[in-house]
């Protein structure tokens, strides 16, 4: 197996130092714009890894990078806005595709979160190619545990509700997100979408239907609501379940937060000028705010992303359980020099592109994570020590 890595930012660089300890691949090349950026991801000392530079939103030049290097799966670990035309180059160069976010939805014409790289399934499975999309953490493990209820915990399924939720603080700051602000600001400001099982997909207002779930170990009580997310879009596709939802805690300083820079026009990806230049105003509050990936050594507490399933276990009876998965910062910091977020988010599409590379999962066309067995997926996640949870409620 030989990858590209697009990106080498927080995620990226967590996944090269995840993938540095493991043994089922024989090269990484990590293309970043920023050609010292990805010379810093590059493990010192480990041929296995070289660095290059790429433009992301060029489907020609990923797909040269996949040829100059005989490249056999590109792992897209970029914002959600360079997803189609990476995905586009991995299928012009003919190989196999994973990424952690899908691409984007525009609330006016309609169009949903991955509806384009879906338009394209057919064009994929014709050609034997794989694109495995939405393999982080939410979208990713999440779908997982999804799938893993279905098989193994209940017969039937009432609800399934993806729950994210934290306790993490960063010392120094008033406001720093621990993910990718361009990419908060596109889930949290668009409808979040709900699926019901006769009505299909529909949508309802940015931060709804708010409440308090128990997150475990240690975390305790976070106020959650509905935020537009991949997991509603994949899940119904492959597991039968009445009601799909996502809900996110963010507390209500972020919120207000969000809502203020989209009062103000902040959350805009349409170019304004100032002077001689023109620069979207997403792009300059991004640039305001510190790098997730720096503010690791300032963090405390830990993140948890879960599903919460209900339905009817196999004995016949009401049965509703937590699926979750927790990375405590220190921790994350301390093994990786990762902080929790971002090395959460990229642990999954490692483990999932060594299950590629052993052919315990195989697929053609463009598949989310719930299309495959979870079983395999969860044992390989524990190998790498970092076990998941489970909880009945």
């Amino acid at each position: 197996m030989r990858i590209l890595l697009v990106g080498a930012g927080g995620v990226g660089t967590a996944a090269v130092r995840i993938a540095a300890r493991r043994d089922f691949f024989e090269h990484v090349v990590v293309a970043d714009y920023d050609l010292e950026r990805a010379r810093r991801a590059v493990p010192e000392g480990d041929p296995r890894f070289t660095a290059t530079r790429t433009d992301a939103s060029s489907w020609a030049r990923i797909a040269e990078l996949c040829r100059e290097n005989r490249i056999t799966h590109v792992l897209n670990a970029v914002d959600p806005r360079f997803v189609m035309p990476i995905f586009e180059g991995a299928f012009a160069a003919g190989v196999d595709y994973l990424d952690m976010a899908m691409s984007l939805s525009n609330a006016e014409t309609g169009v949903k979160l991955g509806d384009e790289q879906f338009a394209a399934a057919d064009t994929w499975e014709g050609a034997g190619r794989l694109a495995l999309v939405g393999i982080g953490v939410e979208p990713g493990l999440s779908d997982i545990f999804a799938r893993h209820a279905a098989e193994t915990l209940f017969s039937e399924l009432d609800e399934i509700g993806v729950r994210d939720g934290a306790n993490l603080v960063v010392d120094g700051y008033d406001f720093a997100p621990s993910f990718s602000i361009w990419t908060t600001i596109e889930e949290c400001l668009n409808p979040p979408v709900i699926w019901e099982k006769g009505r299909g997909w529909y949508t309802t207002e940015p931060f709804s239907e708010p409440e308090v779930f128990d997150f475990p170990e240690g975390i305790g009580p976070v106020e959650c609501v509905n935020v537009e997310h991949e997991e509603v879009l994949l899940i119904p596709r492959w597991v039968d379940a009445r009601r799909v939802t996502f809900k996110y805690g963010l507390g209500n300083e972020f919120i207000e937060v969000l809502k203020t820079l989209h009062k103000l026009g902040l959350d805009s990806t349409r170019k304004v000028r100032i002077g001689d230049m023109s620069v979207a105003p997403r792009d300059v509050v991004a640039a305001c705010l510190p790098d997730p990936a720096t503010l690791g050594s300032r963090m405390h507490g830990k993140t948890c992303a879960g599903t919460f399933v209900t339905g009817t276990g196999l004995d016949g009876e009401p049965r509703s359980v937590y699926l979750y998965h927790v990375v405590d910062n220190a921790w994350s910091m301390r093994e990786y020099g990762s902080q929790a977020v971002v090395w959460q988010t990229a642990v999954n599409p490692v483990v999932a592109l060594e299950l590629l590379a052993s052919g315990a999962w195989c697929g053609t066309g463009v598949l989310g994570p719930e299309a495959f067995p979870a079983g395999p997926f969860l044992d390989l996640l524990t190998i790498y020590g970092s076990p998941w949870g489970m909880q009945e409620r």
